[in-house]
């Protein structure tokens, strides 16, 4: 598959987006909604539905991240903050039932390419973006895990550049959980 001019598009915005969120600055939602937009006009055509409906999910959270980030701590500017592990635990396990149950869905009622796969980077992101909505520092850790699954997944539909660029999300990630944590430590 040759790159398109909208698979170029939707990178390009949702890089300047996720460098955003990682440097921990509110721009990050709004450019979420255009770039989300564009990916699921792009996914829907190459038949990657999970990745559909997350976009739709991703453009309401988009909303409301932004609008919690900007007055979400009893109308003040939210903080960055941890998650407990209890609560992460619970998050886990319901984000491999999820994927189970949807994967199945996929595979019995579409002609979904690697359902099971597709599956766990839409539950995993939602649980990511739960978390980065509430500026949950936790949130970077499974970014980290679904940018791993989403690499060899969008490679194997022939989205070269967006394979390359959720490997640079990838290492996004990893510095944008360390400027977070720096961040709430009260440095830089």
């Amino acid at each position: 598959m040759e790159t398109s001019y909208l698979e170029i598009a939707a990178n390009a915005v949702m890089a300047v987006s996720i460098f955003l969120a990682g440097r921990n600055s509110i721009h990050s939602w709004w450019l979420g909604i255009v770039g989300c937009s564009l990916f699921a006009v792009l996914f829907f055509g190459t038949q990657l539905y999970a990745d559909v409906a997350l976009q739709l999910f991703f453009i309401v959270t988009c909303i409301i991240g932004w609008r919690q980030w900007l007055r979400g701590d009893h109308g003040h500017a939210l903080h960055i903050r941890t998650t407990r592990l209890a609560t992460l635990g619970k998050m886990a396990l319901a984000g491999v039932a999820a994927t189970a149950a949807y994967g199945l869905m996929l595979k019995q009622y579409t002609d979904a390419f690697a359902p099971f796969v597709d599956s766990a980077v839409l539950m995993f992101s939602v649980i990511a973006q739960i978390l980065l909505m509430g500026r949950r520092i936790e949130n970077w850790p499974v970014w980290l895990l679904v940018n791993t699954i989403s690499v060899p997944l969008y490679a194997s539909r022939g989205l070269y550049l967006t394979a390359a660029l959720y490997a640079a999300y990838w290492i996004n990630a990893l510095v944008a959980w360390r400027h977070w944590r720096r961040q709430r430590a009260g440095g830089a």
